[in-house]
């Protein structure tokens, strides 16, 4: 299947200011849509901060979890696709405030999903779900047709707003589509208790790394921009494959202790880290099997290795002002 161009198209991205969605909304100003982006909270040293997209998109300030506002969006401004990026993202945060986590997550998602279905216009959605939703696996990795089976807070409200977003195709027949990514990195994450954006910000800090687990988790790697490819690979074939959810996994299936080796041997830098070993509700090991996307053309194009380099340069600045 080919990426088609979407020039024209009326697009809403929920979360389009944080560190995926910005990468999103800069691809598809390129290809000359009409973006629309949800906002609460924002960032002057965000990716979408620094690449100036604020002068190209229209921003609107609503919580995701108020329907009423959400569907006053779609309605007004006639949107033709919604890419649902908007969540509570983290899985510390969500072990301390489970509550906010399951209602942004799952409450956020429905208001979407009513809005396709509410307003026959759009032509498709994109619910972003992750690996999270599978829960915990022993060993190999993990295929679609796995369990949906979260057992904690953040793992539990993906897992819902995913079979929520499969129970709106099957009752409704909306164009929706989940996918479900590994662990994303690249320039603009700014989540620094995610492992990569900590090594790095560490290095240029001179600061000891803090790791929370016992440094031998394991997690697939996946570029950002890889991310985005996939993305507008869906869109564009949405009739297609309705219904379904998509794994995006990668090459790169790394612990922390041998991605920390990797960082190192790239950049030439040495790594201060000390092991805490106190992860709470975290999943040992987790990669994706991505052949279902694959046959649809898609695959992970970028190693670490390639990319390492030009995102300590984006860090650097962002964190020195140099």
């Amino acid at each position: 299947m080919e990426i088609k161009k979407i020039s024209g198209k009326n697009i809403l991205i929920t979360g389009g200011t944080g560190f995926v969605g910005s990468h999103l909304v800069e691809e598809l100003v390129k290809q000359e849509a009409n973006v629309l982006t949800t906002f609460i909270t924002l960032n002057p040293l965000s990716y979408f901060f620094q690449k100036k997209l604020d002068k190209k998109v229209k921003m609107i300030n609503v919580d995701i979890c108020d329907f009423d506002k959400v569907f006053d969006i779609v309605t007004k401004f006639s949107i033709d696709y919604i890419f649902h990026l908007a969540a509570q993202p983290l899985v510390e945060v969500a072990f301390y405030n489970p509550k906010r986590t399951l209602y942004t997550n799952i409450i956020g998602t429905i208001n979407i999903l009513e809005a396709v279905r509410l307003y026959p216009k759009i032509k498709g959605a994109i619910v972003a779900s992750s690996d999270k939703a599978y829960g915990k696996l022993d060993e190999g990795k993990y295929k679609e047709t796995d369990s949906l089976k979260g057992d904690h807070p953040y793992e539990v409200s993906k897992s819902s707003a995913d079979l929520i977003a499969y129970s709106y195709y099957k009752t409704y027949n909306l164009p929706v589509v989940t996918t479900r990514f590994g662990n994303i990195y690249g320039e603009g994450d700014l989540n620094f208790s995610r492992i990569i954006p900590g090594i790095i910000k560490s290095l240029i800090k001179d600061e000891l790394l803090e790791i929370r687990s016992d440094g031998k988790y394991v997690r697939d790697y996946l570029y950002v921009k890889d991310v985005v490819d996939g993305y507008l690979l869906l869109i564009s074939n949405i009739e297609k494959i309705k219904g379904e959810a998509f794994n995006f996994g990668s090459d790169e299936t790394l612990s922390v202790l041998d991605l920390i080796k990797l960082v190192e041997k790239y950049l030439n830098k040495k790594v201060n880290y000390k092991i805490l070993n106190s992860a709470k509700n975290e999943i040992f090991y987790q990669s994706l099997d991505y052949s279902k996307i694959k046959k649809l053309g898609w695959q992970p194009k970028t190693k670490i290795k390639d990319v390492i380099k030009r995102i300590f340069i984006w860090y650097k600045k962002i964190l020195t002002n140099d």
